[in-house]
């Protein structure tokens, strides 16, 4: 029996579909095809030992899972719950009628219970673009999943749930969230405010036309002056993000796994400080699979880069065209990935090296 059910792959901040072929048929082994990478071939492992412990097996016959397109590298334990389902459906132990109407995503633990995954947002809003239902996931990514309006985003906290919900067991109800009210309420509220800022008049006065024009700049004064202090309160004077610009950068935290569970949208300006013994790829992005770097986590917000004489520079050097351009572009031999990089750079040094 042939059934296809869907997930999803992320390249940059974009998702695109997935599509899960499961074929049962007389015979035996596991075959599984599609250019997955490790992760994604230990999946039978994870499968069966959750199947188990809930009373369902993987058929011993021949199973044969084909991840189309094959020339998109399927990556990481997301596919878990995916595969699950198409394997469950073709070998007739859940009905049928549902698998396709639903995008599912979800890594599987050995007792069947559902981790977070990463890029929930660029998939939520690519499943109601192609036209499915709904998005079956981890409970832990609901919220920001269900940012995406005229989608039935169905949170499950174990594998049991999803099957019995495919089957027509058990109703869960889909997460709800205004996500106009969430941003109304919550946007421009910082932890530290400029207004706690005692003192310092000039300063103030030059950070205030810097945020006013979004110009770049840099602070030297010795150590205990307030340098770091004063750029981590610089995001709190800067305009209020606008809904696009918060979905752009939820969209691109999300990417990065960098939202924290039950968490939704990101409604204040992002404010990075790496560390100057940062690497060129950490900071504008990169490895195998792209992620973002620093400098796309800092979009709509600042990149801090505190002792600026320390970082090496090649690093200083890589920085120069997002700066131009306001993006990343990073190649590699099959593909080609952009990632926005529109950010206030603000840097600090000390007046010499002995402080």
């Amino acid at each position: 029996m042939l059934i296809k059910t869907y997930g999803s792959a992320v390249q940059g901040v974009n998702a695109y579909t997935i599509t899960v072929e499961v074929s049962v048929t007389a015979g035996t082994k596991y075959f599984l095809v599609g250019l997955p990478d490790n992760a994604v071939k230990e999946s039978e492992q994870r499968i069966e030992a959750a199947l188990k412990h809930y009373g369902y097996k993987i058929p011993r016959q021949k199973i044969v899972i084909n991840m189309a397109p094959a020339d998109i590298r399927k990556e990481g334990a997301a596919y878990d719950l995916t595969l699950a389902m198409g394997i469950l459906a073709a070998s007739a132990q859940i009905a049928d009628d549902k698998v396709s109407q639903y995008m599912i995503m979800g890594e599987l633990s050995l007792d069947g219970s559902l981790r977070p995954i990463k890029g929930v947002l660029p998939i939520a809003i690519q499943a109601r673009k192609e036209g499915f239902k709904g998005f079956i996931l981890p409970a832990q990514n609901a919220q920001e999943a269900a940012i995406v309006n005229n989608l039935e985003v169905i949170g499950v906290s174990n594998i049991l749930e999803a099957i019995e919900f495919l089957d027509g067991v058990r109703d869960i109800p889909p997460v709800l969230v205004d996500t106009r009210d969430i941003f109304n309420s919550t946007v421009d509220q910082y932890a530290a405010d400029f207004a706690d800022v005692q003192g310092q008049e000039n300063i103030k006065r030059g950070l205030e036309i810097a945020a006013a024009g979004g110009h770049n700049l840099i602070m030297i004064g010795p150590p205990g002056a307030g340098k770091t202090m004063l750029a981590k309160r610089l995001p709190s004077i800067l305009p209020p993000l606008s809904m696009h610009e918060a979905l752009e950068t939820t969209k691109i935290h999300s990417v990065a796994g960098k939202l924290g569970e039950a968490s939704s949208l990101l409604t204040t300006r992002p404010y990075r400080s790496p560390h100057h013994t940062i690497s060129d790829v950490a900071l504008v992005g990169g490895g195998s699979n792209p992620q973002p770097g620093e400098i796309s986590l800092s979009h709509n917000g600042v990149l801090f880069l505190d002792e600026l004489p320390e970082f090496k520079r090649t690093v200083l050097e890589v920085m120069r065209q997002p700066l131009e351009e306001r993006r990343v572009t990073i190649s590699r031999a099959k593909t080609t990935i952009d990632f926005p990089a529109n950010f206030m750079l603000v840097a600090s040094m000390n007046p010499c090296p002995c402080g």
